[in-house]
C-alpha cells in the first residue's frame, strides 16, 4: 500500500488521485472516478470532492490501494 501525505485537516478524492500521480488534473478526476471502480474505506466512491482524512484507504481497480497520510 502505497502512503499519500497532506496536511491539514482533509484532503479531497481529486487532490489525493494528483498526489498519487494517477491523474494529472482535477478534471481528469472527474472523468477517472467515472470510468473506473474506486472505494474509500470498502465503499464505493465517485465524488471528487470526497473529504479524506488520516488513515483513509482508497483502492483503485487494477492500479493499487493507498493510504492518506496526515503530516
Amino acid at each position: 500500500m502505497k502512503r499519500i501525505t497532506f496536511t491539514g485537516d482533509y484532503i479531497t478524492l481529486g487532490q489525493f488521485l494528483k498526489l498519487a500521480d494517477v491523474v494529472s488534473t482535477g478534471g481528469q478526476a472527474k472523468f477517472f472516478l467515472r470510468e473506473h471502480v474506486v472505494t474509500v474505506n470498502g465503499e464505493p466512491e465517485n465524488r471528487r470532492g470526497r473529504k479524506l482524512v488520516h488513515l483513509d484507504t482508497v483502492e483503485i481497480e487494477n492500479i493499487g490501494r493507498f493510504q492518506a497520510i496526515r503530516v
